[in-house]
Order: C-alpha cells, then structure tokens, then sequence
C-alpha cells in the first residue's frame, strides 16, 4: 500500500500515545475544575439539523455560509456541528425550566470545512461551558473566572483577557446603523469581504483582520458609543465584579465576536506563548432562538489544539503527562508464566499499573521490555519462586533486589 494510505483524511488528526498524554490532562483537569463550580457533562450528537445552526449562529455568518459540512440524505437537511453551543442550547431548550436553569459542559469533535494550515484542523476539539439564566453581571464576572481558573490551572498563567460588549438586542439596529452610517465615507478603502460585510454584518468589519480595514475602524466611533446607557452600565458591572475577584481586564470596542446570538459581555483571552496569532479562548452572554423559545445564557469554549500549542510554546508537554512506574512480571517457566497471569489479574484489581510478556521469553529479553515500559519494580517468578510461595523483587531505579513471600506483595500492593 501507498505510504498516504495510511494517512488520515486532510485536515484531520490521529491523537495517540505519546501525544494522548497531554489530551488526557487537559480532560482530566477540566473535569475535575467544572465539578468543583457546579457544571455537569453533557454530550450531544455530532449531527445536528441545520436549522438549529442557521437559527442560532446565524445565515450571515462565515461558519454557516462557507464553513459547515452539511448535505441532505432526507427531508431534513443536516449538518455536522460547526460549533458546541447550538446544540447545547437545543437540549436544554427542550428540558423545561430546569434547562433555563442549568449549568453544563463539553468536551467534543467539531468540524469546519476550511482550508487546513497551522492551527486550524477540519476535526478540532473544543472545551465548553453553558450556564443558562437571566442576564446577570456577576454570572458573566464568575463564567470568565472560571475560565481563567482553568488555563491556570492546565499551567497557561500570565493569559489576558479582552472584554466588551454587545449591549441588548434593542442596540443592535442603533449600532449597525450607526457603524454604517461612520463607515460610509471609507467604502471604497475597505477590503472586498468588509464591502460586503457592511450590508450582510457590519460588526464582522469591526474585527477585520485586514491591516488596511484596522486603521479605518480605528477612526470611526465604537459600537459601543451607539449602545444605551444600561448597556454600558451592564459591562461596567462585570468588571468591577471580576476586579473584586482580583482579575484584570482589559476593555476593547473592537472586539465584537462573530456569531449572531452574542448579547451583553463578550470577551477574549490571549497568551504571550502563541506570537502574534494570540488569541486562545473566548466567550460570551447569548440569547438564542429555538422554535418560539429564547434561552439566555453565558458561556465559553476553548479549542483543545490551541491550548496546546499554547503549553508546548511554555515548555509544557506530553511526556511530562506519562504513566510512571508500575510493574513488570517476569515469568521464568510455563507454570510461572500461568501464575502471573493470576497475579497480573490481582494487582490491577487494586488498581495498580502492571503487565507482563504473554509467551515464553528469555529472562534478558523480559528486563528489556521492563526498561521500555518504564516499570519501577519487577517481580520475578520461577519454579523455585512457586514451590516456595515467594518473588524476588527487584527495584529498578536502585537496583537492589530482594525475596518476599507472594502473600506479602499482594497484601502490600
């Protein structure tokens, strides 16, 4: 077979060991820090109508007009989810007033059909959280606390976060026009995307990477200068609760996030490890239309690949994330090879890392393979092991080696 036979489809991934070690990390921290404020695991289906992203993302936006893998095997016409959010939001909505009222999180596959380059897979893997409820400052100040707490705690200290706001929905037509109105004399400057975007969404001019469209929106008034003032007041709210907390933010009109749903605080966190291309989170408050229902809520997701990328530029890596230690048992004999098949049984059922070669092999060709699993003790068995009821032991970082009895080792695993 060709060599690219082996490969997966572009722009997706193979996650395995070493690399895995990392991922497992990551989930294993994420768990255990969203258990700590109250957020329980949801997982929805990778397939999705399409309504439920058009309703909520939005027709206008980039990830449902270029970037969705979608198709119509029946009448539905289906998509694979673009984002965690969405669906998310759809589940909750058809819980009752118990999902109006939830808080839950994610750890999934998402996929976008776009051009693969560094840092950007057509499988990735997001990190997400939704806490459903009225609008709230102080929930919005403890979702983006939580966030920080956890790229802290993966070891990403020294992140900055980027605040603003979208303000209420009755700001949006003010904002939009106002923003076209100031954009107006500049038309002929902007790029050919933000010519459009000026008519289809005006705020996706707004965060224009083009260095050209950057220097126009630079100035032109905000979209927060068009917001009321509740508004205003509302993000002020939840910086100050976030300074309570001792978290620093930084306010940038600039930053209005894509999708159609966001409304009140949306933010942004970006690490010094990454360069230039900084951004490695984000996040913000939403109401999203589902049927006749609206569900508010705030939320985040975070890319697992970013994060990443992130920790190996701090020096952070896999390896340091590898199972240590355990224990290798080395069968001198066919009887001693179908004891330690007993004994193996035993010690993981304590919970304990160990393993064996199954067939017969020389004592040097057993210790190699005890050095390349990286086992910190092993246990030798032969035939006068077995009529004795004993196992030599041997301490692999020290060398030394010594003869217990085999009621010992298992009272003692």
């Amino acid at each position: 077979m060709a060599s690219n036979d082996f490969q997966p489809l572009q722009g997706m991934s193979d996650i395995s060991a070493p690399n895995i070690y990392i991922w497992r990390m990551i989930e294993e921290k994420a768990r255990a820090i969203f258990t700590c404020y109250g957020y329980e695991e949801l997982r929805t289906p990778v397939l999705e109508k399409l309504s439920v992203f058009q309703r909520s993302i939005g027709d206008a936006t980039d990830v449902v007009k270029k970037e969705m893998y979608s198709f119509k095997p029946s009448k539905h016409e289906i998509a694979m989810r673009p984002e965690g959010t969405a669906g998310t939001i759809r589940h909750l909505a058809g819980q009752g007033e118990e999902g109006l009222n939830a808080r839950v999180f994610y750890i999934a596959p998402m996929f976008r059909y776009e051009r693969p380059q560094a840092g950007r897979k057509r499988q990735f893997h997001q990190i997400g959280v939704e806490a459903t409820g009225v609008p709230n400052p102080l929930a919005d100040a403890e979702c983006i606390a939580l966030q920080k707490h956890l790229l802290d705690e993966w070891g990403l200290s020294g992140s900055r976060i980027q605040i603003s706001t979208r303000g209420e929905p009755s700001d949006r037509k003010p904002v939009a026009d106002g923003l076209r109105s100031a954009l107006q004399p500049h038309l002929d400057d902007l790029c050919d995307d933000c010519q459009r975007r000026i008519d289809e969404n005006v705020l996706r001019v707004i965060d224009c990477k083009n260095p050209s469209c950057g220097k126009i929106v630079d100035q032109i008034p905000s979209a927060i200068e068009f917001m009321s003032e509740e508004s205003r007041n509302y993000l002020d709210q939840v910086i100050q609760a976030l300074e309570g907390m001792g978290i620093e933010v930084e306010v940038d009109p600039k930053l209005v996030r894509g999708l159609d749903y966001y409304v009140h605080t949306v933010w942004e966190i970006t690490h010094g490890a990454l360069g230039a291309q900084n951004a490695i989170a984000g996040g913000g408050r939403y109401e999203i239309a589902l049927g006749k229902k609206g569900v508010p809520g705030v939320g985040f997701a975070m890319g697992m690949e970013r994060v990443i990328t992130s920790l190996e530029a701090c020096g952070i890596t896999a390896d340091q994330f590898a199972p240590e230690g355990g224990i290798w048992l080395i069968s001198l004999g066919a009887d001693a090879l179908t004891e330690n098949m007993k004994l193996c049984r035993e010690l993981r059922a304590k919970g304990i890392r160990c393993g064996m070669d199954l067939e017969a092999k020389s004592m040097k060709a057993q210790m190699r393979k005890a050095n390349r699993v990286g086992a910190e003790k092993v246990i030798i068995r032969g035939e006068d092991e077995l009529a004795n009821g004993t196992v030599v032991i041997k301490d692999m970082n020290e060398g030394s080696q010594n003869t217990v009895s085999l009621e010992d080792i298992i009272r003692d695993a």
